[in-house]
């Protein structure tokens, strides 16, 4: 079987589900192919995530143009460092860059908060922290970018889109400190149990994704385990993070179904029930 081959169709959902974290502008097929797919299983919405001022411009236009599709606009953790120090390695999609300073970062974030206005624009991110990529010196550049995502989706009233990697103890604490908008959501949900229950409290929105089917994702289930059905999304981060079997294949809005199997035997209860609890709790995060 080939490592680029796309898995199957699995066997649709008989309730709607929303994926709320995808990137279908890294994805090989169109996004009308996506959303055919998506609707052939029974996943009805899409949160289409931005990560630069392209990608967010493009997240922006696409919801605009199809109303299964809301967007979410921001500057990655791993972006706001790359704006201000530069990228000679080219790492991102935009290939080598200069440093440009706090004023290039103040630009882009700017941008940001001119998308986040727009009504088909629900969600603000994905933002956050990053240090798995992101060493000491981009830190700062990192929590700055933050700390504005977190400003701009409480003042235009929308969701806040969390990217926590290796970060857990510094994100919760730029939230306490900044004051977390009403409707927050970690997206590709990475803590362990005590830390979803920290977030329960706080009544943060955990949105797990293909790997909570991983063999060596444990205490990814036990989170799962705990966490209020009620605070519960499901999403693909597509095209990565594909569930198993189909690791390491690209991964689509139409796998929904596999995760939220997956999720509902780790909750005991029946698909249908996780299906319609999740649909309505990601249409509750993004206001949709």
């Amino acid at each position: 079987m080939s490592r680029t081959e796309a898995p199957p169709l699995p066997e649709p959902l008989r309730v709607p589900v929303a994926d709320s974290h995808t990137h279908l502008d890294m994805q090989d097929s169109t996004v009308e192919e996506a959303l055919a797919r998506a609707a052939a299983v029974n996943v009805t919405a899409v949160v289409q995530v931005g990560c630069d001022v392209a990608g967010s411009r493009w997240a922006a236009e696409t919801a605009a143009a199809h109303t299964a599709v809301h967007a979410s606009v921001a500057l990655h953790p791993n972006e706001a460092p790359r704006i201000v120090h530069g990228d000679p390695d080219g790492t991102a999609r935009q290939g080598a860059r200069e440093p440009g300073g706090r004023a290039a970062l103040d630009e882009a974030l700017a941008e940001i908060d001119a998308l986040a206005a727009l009504g088909h624009v629900r969600g603000v991110g994905e933002t956050g922290l990053d240090f798995f990529r992101t060493g000491p010196e981009g830190i700062a550049a990192q929590e700055e970018s933050f700390r504005a995502h977190i400003e701009i989706a409480k003042r235009h009233g929308k969701a806040l889109v969390i990217h926590d990697r290796d970060a857990h103890a510094d994100v919760l604490r730029v939230l306490a400190d900044a004051g977390a908008p009403e409707r927050t959501v970690f997206h590709c949900y990475s803590g362990d149990a005590e830390m979803a229950e920290v977030c329960a409290r706080a009544g943060y929105f955990m949105s797990f994704a293909g790997n909570v089917t991983f063999k060596n994702a444990q205490p990814l289930r036990d989170a799962l385990a705990v966490a209020p059905t009620e605070l519960v999304l499901v999403e693909t981060d597509a095209p990565f993070l594909t569930p198993a079997p189909y690791r390491g294949r690209p991964n689509a809005p139409y796998l929904i179904p596999v995760t939220l199997r997956a999720m509902a035997e780790v909750k005991g209860v029946d698909e249908d029930t996780l299906a319609a609890a999740v649909y309505d709790n990601t249409a509750r995060a993004f206001d949709f």
